[in-house]
Order: structure tokens, then sequence, then C-alpha cells
């Protein structure tokens, strides 16, 4: 039967009832307490639920913030106490308590909405610890729903009946795989009390005694076996308990048996160190008390498909009542209360599992028997850092629970939704609130997708760095898009993107082998290049970083070095070099040389360059289809001289052109980008247009290469109001 609750403690009694609690908290602790319970006083004087959820937590040794938090929340949620004044007087710590209590308050109306079949429930209450960022808000809620339980026959009984469903599906579970017994089955024999009333009174019938009177059984019990133990040199814990009446309940349901067959209705666990004293304890056992023999499993030789190992066996006990043993090592036992065996898992007939949500549970329980320790404010920072971080638990428009991975945005929503609402979204809510498309979902967030009656995807949506998309799954769908349409389509648009990012480097397509870069990439022609570009299967950003290879043959740094002659490029053999550690260009045949960058082409890596002597300033490094170079190679050949790129980590100056249209907080942006890319700026120069309303700005910045020019053009032309990006020359 459901046992009689502790009376909260009364006004008057309340400092009575702190001083009487074993707790390791400061007098400033205690005043903090007193204080939140006379505020609470003031505000919403009818809060027994909040002192008897501070009872509960004292009995689990939580801190003194998580009890004030208790006291405040009926207050805060009535809306009597404003969040603001918690903060103001007992700081951010309980503030953040109380906040996160109020957001997992909104679990319950999402059970309303009938999420009422497993896949549902299970995401409920994986939703609930994942919203909580701090433990103790898990606690201190399910304090409060046993609470809310032990007064429900105040409630209406639509309202009984909504509570009893919601703390049977979501946290009698939850009290379960945390480890809390004395929550979870109070809170079950309370809901079958509420949902099921007839069966409830009918085992309470059949069991003809007070809950008191089998406890007192069980001790007895307790006694005469630690005493035959002791007897029998078997070092050995005991415990037991008396089955609850759901627990009952639920074993007659599930095997279809009669309350006179339910032999665990009483239960004794003993502890040992090896099997062989698991095996010695049972001879005891079986010496002391006649077994059934129906009754006896062997766990231990045959373990369950989950890895549980255990002896169990049922006996007829003192008095002729049945009496359930099991026998287990520490080990064992660990691994079952902790381990992939853990007790709740064959008790709640999970069908599918979570290996990872498994081992969060088991760290979890860790923690909650971690309640004396020193450092237990750093493990609960641990738990904000530990607890399910790979995971992101969101919610359609309609309620129900979507498991994403961690980092997910609103288009990796829409494809796990349907394939057609990803290729036509075009925008998102979050709680109402338009975000962009690579906003990254939080915990709790409810998304709803804006779609076109048609649409296609963006190739920006495949391009990593935009954070368009962060599942496999939804890149997977976008590329089959791509990948079905018109075969010659998609290739003049692979070669047309190449083009432009060819152009918007200053570079030019018909100086490149587009034979070796096809195989470079494993294909075998030109046209197949293009059309995974045009697939976007492959990003114009890595051809161009591939482009190193090909125009330096011996890839970076040492690639031949090359020198015009009669307007063509021919190879020059190897000598000595020497390197100049300012420019990281490397010169053969000759010792350290004074060189820069020209300015009218300002070169970058792997671009081929070559050097150009001149007087007094060293030499001058041009690109080889430099326009100034043309007329100096007819008359002063002899001072053209064969260099190539040489340091790994050198930084080149290179001029970037940027047109948009102007607006508040541009430039801002832009400067942004460039520090999130690390792109160190030279110089700037703006001009506006004020008939136009646009802006042209010019940057000089500094980049190790291509590649990483490409990748900062690409976040640049991303920004809102931006027309074009593209590399500048003179």
């Amino acid at each position: 039967m459901v046992s009689v609750a502790k009376t909260p403690p009364a006004n008057t009694d309340f400092e009575q009832w702190l001083s009487t609690l074993s707790t390791s908290w400061s007098d400033e602790q205690r005043e903090r307490i007193k204080q939140a319970h006379h505020t609470t006083l003031v505000a919403h004087p009818d809060n027994v639920i909040g002192l008897t959820a501070a009872d509960l937590l004292a009995d689990l040794r939580l801190d003194h913030e998580a009890i004030i938090a208790a006291l405040l929340h009926q207050a805060v949620s009535s809306k009597a106490l404003p969040q603001d004044l918690v903060r103001q007087r007992f700081g951010a710590g309980v503030a953040v308590l109380v906040e996160g209590i109020e957001r997992l308050d909104t679990i319950g109306v999402l059970h309303q909405r009938g999420l009422h079949n497993p896949t549902q429930l299970e995401g409920l209450r994986k939703m609930l610890l994942a919203m909580a960022q701090d433990v103790r808000v898990v606690l201190i809620k399910l304090a409060l729903q046993l609470c809310r339980m032990r007064s429900i026959k105040q409630l209406t009984e639509p309202e009984q009946l909504r509570l009893a469903h919601e703390t049977m599906d979501i946290f009698a579970p939850l009290a379960n795989r945390l480890g809390i017994g004395q929550f979870k089955w109070e809170m079950e024999d309370l809901a079958l009390r509420t949902i099921d009333p007839i069966s409830y009174k009918a085992i309470a019938k059949a069991l003809d005694e007070r809950r008191r009177d089998r406890e007192h059984y069980i001790n007895s019990v307790l006694e005469q076996l630690r005493q035959t133990l002791d007897r029998a040199g078997i070092e050995a814990d005991l415990t037991g308990r008396v089955k609850h009446i759901y627990s009952i309940w639920r074993k007659m349901q599930r095997k279809q048996l009669p309350f006179e067959q339910i032999f665990d209705v009483r239960a004794v666990r003993i502890l040992v160190h090896t099997v062989a004293e698991c095996y010695s304890a049972l001879g005891v056992v079986h010496t002391l008390w006649k077994n059934i023999p129906q009754e006896f499993d062997d766990y231990i030789a045959n373990p369950k498909g989950n890895g549980y190992q255990s002896l169990h066996t049922a006996v007829i006990g003192p008095q002729g009542k049945t009496l359930e043993v099991q026998i287990r090592t520490y080990e064992m036992h660990q691994s079952c209360e902790l381990g992939v065996a853990a007790h709740w898992r064959y008790k709640e007939d999970s069908k599918t599992r979570d290996l990872a949500f498994e081992r969060q549970i088991a760290w979890l329980r860790n923690l909650l028997e971690y309640k004396d320790a020193a450092d237990s404010d750093e493990l609960l920072d641990q738990f904000k850092a530990e607890v399910f971080q790979d995971r992101v638990y969101v919610l359609t428009p309609k309620g129900d629970i979507l498991d994403l991975a961690q980092g997910a945005t609103p288009l990796d929503f829409a494809y796990t939704i349907h394939t057609e609402i990803g290729h036509r979204c075009r925008g998102a809510k979050i709680n109402g609130r338009i975000v962009p498309l690579n906003y990254e979902l939080q915990n709790g967030d409810q998304v709803e997708i804006m779609t076109s009656r048609e649409g296609a995807p963006s190739p920006n949506w495949l391009r990593p760095h935009l954070g368009y998309l962060r599942t496999s799954r939804a890149r997977a769908k976008v590329r089959q898009w791509f990948r079905l349409q018109d075969r010659e389509k998609t290739m003049q648009a692979g070669r047309q993107a190449l083009e432009q990012e060819f152009q918007r480097l200053a570079l030019k397509l018909k100086q490149v082998d587009l034979d070796k870069l096809a195989a470079r990439f494993n294909f075998c022609r030109p046209d197949e290049l293009f059309i995974a570009i045009g697939n976007d299967e492959l990003t114009t950003t890595a051809v161009a970083s591939a482009l190193q290879e090909q125009i330096l043959p011996g890839g970076r740094p040492g690639g031949l070095g090359i020198v015009r002659k009669d307007k063509a490029f021919v190879p020059v053999a190897r000598k000595s070099q020497s390197n100049d550690k300012d420019t990281g260009i490397r010169i053969r045949g000759v010792g350290n040389l004074l060189t820069t960058i020209a300015g009218c082409c300002k070169p970058v890596p792997p671009e081929p360059i070559i050097g150009f002597i001149t007087h007094g300033r060293g030499v001058t490094i041009h690109r080889q289809d430099c326009p100034n170079l043309l007329n100096l190679e007819t008359f002063h050949q002899e001072r053209f001289i064969d260099v190539d790129w040489g340091l790994e980590d050198a930084l080149y100056p290179v001029d970037v052109q940027i047109d948009a249209y102007d607006r508040s907080g541009l430039l801002r942006d832009i400067t942004w980008v460039l520090a999130n890319e690390k792109v160190n700026v030279i110089a700037l120069n703006t001009q506006s247009d004020l008939e136009k309303s646009t802006a042209r700005l010019r940057l000089s910045v500094e980049v190790g290469d291509i590649a990483q020019l490409s990748r900062l053009l690409d976040k640049l032309s991303q920004l809102r109001n931006v027309i074009a990006v593209q590399r500048y020359t003179q």
C-alpha cells in the first residue's frame, strides 16, 4: 500500500526542522534557506508542496541552493514572485535552478498533447534530461512531482488522471533510471491508485497486512539469514524489500498470473565477493528454508541476453510466507545497477538500445552516489559539459519530438521530416521567431519550416564552412537531388562554377591542364569533374587548392621553377637553393637575395611565379601571366630568374574587392569574418555611391594560399547586402 507521506514542517516548526537535518550546510547557508522560506510565506503562503519537496531533497543530501529553489518554485510559477527578485536576493545559482524547473514544466504540456506512444515517451524523458543544464534541476523536478502526487486528491478527476499518467509515463521511469527507488515506487503506487483503483485495492487487500508489518517481517528474515551465513563463514551484505503494489500488479499483468503465484512479494538480496560464495550462500538458503523448484533461475551460468547475472530462488520462509532471494557478487551488482544490464532496462521493456544514452545514465547515477564529496561542485559543472552533448531534442509545431545530432540546423530538421520539405525549405521559425537556416538548434526549440510551392536545394547548402547542413543524411539527400538533374545542365553549371571561381581568384582556366586536374580527383575526363562540381560532390575551393599540385609539379614546397623564353614556359634544372624568411620565396642558383611581392599582380601560392631582378630592390616576384612582364621579357630576358614557393607557413598580400549595398554595420560584419578566419588586414579603402546606395571596399589582406583566399571570398559573399566579392588585380 502507499506509505503515509511525512508531514511537511509547519511554518512554526520550520526552524526546528532545519536544525534536525544532518547536513554540512554553514550557518550562512541555513540563514539563506530561512530567508527563502520567509519570502515564500509572504508571496505564496500555501506552499505545502515546496516544503515537502525541500524535505525530500534534504534526505537526498542535496545542497542548500537546491532546497531554496524547491521552496521558491511554487511562488515563481504562480507569478507571485518575480524571477528578477529571486536572482537579486538569492543569487544567480538559485535563479538558474528555478528557471530550469520552469523549463521542465513544459514537459507536462507536451505529454498532454497525446504523446503516449513508446518512442515519443522515450523522447520526452531524454529531452527532460537534456534540457536540464544542472542535474539538481532534474532531482528537484522529481521531488516536486512526487509531492503533487501525494496531494493529488485535491485536484479534479480529469486533472488527477492527467497527473497520474504523466507521472507513470515520464517521471517514475526517470527516477528508476537515476536509481532513486524511494521516489520511483511511491510515484508508481500513487499513480496506479488513481488510474486503476479497483486493481490497486484488490492487491492491497490480498496482501492482507500493513506495509510496516511486512517490513518488520523482512527485518526478522534478514537477521536469521545473517546469523546463518556468519556460522557458515560467508561474509555478505544483506538487503531486503517488500515489493510495492504497482510492481506486483505489473508482474501479474505481464505473466498473466494470479496474486497467489507471485512469489517475490517479499525479497532478500545477498551480495558476496566471489562466484563460489554465491553458490555457497544458495546452499545455506536452501538448507534454511524449503525451496520452490520451479522458481529457481541460474543467471550466473546462463546470463541473460543483456549480460545480467544473478542467482534467483524462491523459498517458503518463516510463517509459511513465500520469499524471493537474489544472490550475486558485488561486481555483478555493479554491472546490474550501472552497466549494460541495468535493472531499469529490462523492467521497462525497452525494445531499442541507445548505448550512448545508457552510458550517460550510468554516469548520472554514479554522480548521485557521490553525495558527500568535497568536490561535488566540480562534478556538477562536469554534468553540464559531459551529459547529452551529442544529441539535441526539438519539437515539431504539433509537439512531436525529434532527436537530432548536436549542432543540427533547421535545414537538417526539414530533411528529417521529409525530403520534399527539405528541398522546398526557404526559411525557418524557432519558437515563433525567424532565424537563419544555419542556426544551431537548442534543446526544447520548437521548429517551424517555411516552404515554397516549388523549390530546389541551393548549392551553398553543401558548402561545409557555411554550416547549413550538419547531418550526413541531409547532405546525401541534397547530393542525390543534384545527381538526378539533367546531366548536360549539371556539367555546364559545374564548368561555369569553376570558371567563376577562377575569375573571382583572378586565375585563367585556359592555363590549366583540365585532363590532369580531373585525374587528380580520379575522374577520367574533365566533363566528369564538372558534373561532380555541379552536383556539389566537389567544391570549387577544393579544386582551387589542388591546382598547387598541377601548377607546381613537385608539390609545395619546392616544385620545378619556370622561366619565360620566347613567350613560353620551360622547366629549369634544379640547383642549390636558399630560403628568404620574409617572403617564403625559393631562389635557385644564388645566395640570399632581397625579394618583394609585386604590387601589380600580388601572386599567392600555388600560382606560377617568376622573379625579375631590379636595380636596388632585389628580386620582384610576379605571376607568370602578369601583363607588366610582356614588354620586359623582350628587352630584359636575362634579368628573369627561376623562383618557386618555399615556406609552408608564409603569408602573402592579396587585394580583395567587395561590392555591396551600403548599410549600417557592413564594415563591422566584414571585419568579423576576417577576424574569424584569422586573416590579417594590411590596408582598407572604401568608396560610397550615395545615389545608388552602394559601397565598394578594397582590402589588402595576408593569406597563406589560394585555398584560404577562396574560403575567405566564400564567407564574405554570404554577408547580407553583399553583391560581389573577387580578387582585385591592377
